[in-house]
């Protein structure tokens, strides 16, 4: 069995990451301490941003799907509607003008 990490630990982790990068990062919406989902909002100097979805793959590892670049206010409207239908939901932000997400797990696309 698959025992996952507490999004209350990894969310700190994420941000420290973040910040020990040079960039800044945040919780904007924090969810079930024990099992939130996560979504990653990277946003450039160019009113662009990336959204990065988790998800488990078949063997309960997590990964990640990105959507964008779009336009910020794209994403912010996504992010929006996911909260509608799941308030456990964990939306964590980071500001970085080169657009790294510094996720340690796999990434697609």
């Amino acid at each position: 069995m698959f025992s996952a990490l507490k999004t209350s630990f990894w969310a700190p982790a994420l941000i420290r990451r973040a910040e020990n990068g040079g960039a800044f990062a945040s919780v904007s919406h924090r969810g079930d301490p024990d099992a939130g989902a996560c979504l990653v909002k990277v946003r450039t100097l160019d009113q662009m941003a990336v959204l990065y979805r988790s998800m488990r793959d078949m063997s309960g590892e997590r990964i990640w799907h990105p959507k964008g670049p779009l336009d910020e206010d794209q994403i912010d409207q996504t992010i929006r509607k996911a909260l509608v239908s799941d308030p456990d939901l964990w939306v964590i932000e980071i500001d970085d003008k080169q657009g790294r997400h510094f996720l340690t797990e796999k990434v697609e696309g």
